[in-house]
């Protein structure tokens, strides 16, 4: 079933996930953003001009996958999406109570104006949160 957006869409991402609702639920609680589509295999989030769909990966190659407990991040990867958070002490807390996890305030840093810090969702997926330091 095609829905219209929530908001005017100017970027967006694709994340790939073993268990969508809890990696979605990571993303609607730390990010901010707010599920406007989903059912069996995918979940669309968005925010004002951006859209996180959330796909199921398929069976036959997340039976190849452990997640395991801490999950361990995936730093491998040539793309880490990045989302702004009205406070990233708050969005850490958000990240912990949902499975994921935000580097200590040690390893946060300025970059353009906003405080920056690394972290990782419930399957160890890498994302960077950007406070505006304003």
């Amino acid at each position: 079933m095609e829905t219209e957006l929530a908001f005017p869409f100017n970027a967006g991402a694709v994340v790939y996930a073993i268990n969508v609702p809890k990696v979605s639920a990571f993303y609607v609680e730390v990010a901010g953003l707010r599920t406007t589509h989903a059912e069996q295999g995918h979940a669309v989030l968005e925010s004002a001009g951006f859209q996180l769909v959330v796909v199921a990966i398929p069976p036959h190659i997340a039976a190849s996958i452990q997640v395991t407990v801490p999950p361990q991040r995936r730093e491998d990867t040539a793309v880490k999406l990045v989302l702004p958070v009205s406070s990233i002490a708050s969005a850490r807390l958000a990240a912990q109570a949902c499975g994921g996890q935000l580097n200590p305030p040690e390893r946060e840093w300025e970059f353009q104006g906003s405080r920056v810090c690394d972290g990782h969702d419930p399957e160890g997926n890498v994302v960077q949160f950007r406070q505006n330091a304003l």
